[in-house]
């Protein structure tokens, strides 16, 4: 038998609607099992904190995902990220010797360069000077 406290309850929880399209949590990163994760929506993620005058590589990214082994999809991502919103700044992401190895990717050959250096990154010869200076790490900066 039900309190009238329970009635009162069940009938205010029942009452309450629900939004008529249901956008799933995402859970973080570290806490979600490897086969549930949406790897490319996470590398969004990530490259979405890479803070303006700097610059990360795709094999970073990867590793900070668990995935060390992935560069090369991470770079498959970053193909896309043209068209995914809110906007990635695909333009941070370098080779792990600081070459500008997905320039072929903008719209034209020196977008990627010129993104860039209106951020304050020098580039010379395609590849980022002082790239070690600049190199901002995922499994440091958000810590693993």
């Amino acid at each position: 038998m039900r309190t009238q406290r329970e009635r009162k309850k069940q009938l205010r929880d029942s009452a309450v609607q629900q939004p008529a399209i249901a956008r799933p949590q995402r859970i973080p990163l570290r806490e979600t099992p490897a086969d549930k994760r949406d790897f490319f929506a996470d590398v969004m993620d990530v490259v979405r904190q890479v803070p303006k005058g700097r610059v990360t590589s795709y094999g970073a990214i990867a590793r900070y995902l668990g995935a060390a082994r992935s560069a090369r999809i991470v770079g498959y991502c970053m193909n896309n990220s043209h068209v995914v919103k809110p906007p990635v700044p695909a333009h941070r992401v370098v080779n792990s010797s600081g070459l500008l190895t997905g320039k072929h990717h903008f719209a034209t050959p020196t977008r990627m360069e010129d993104l860039l250096k209106k951020e304050g990154v020098k580039v010379k010869d395609d590849q980022v000077v002082d790239f070690r200076k600049r190199f901002w790490d995922p499994a440091v900066e958000l810590g693993l």
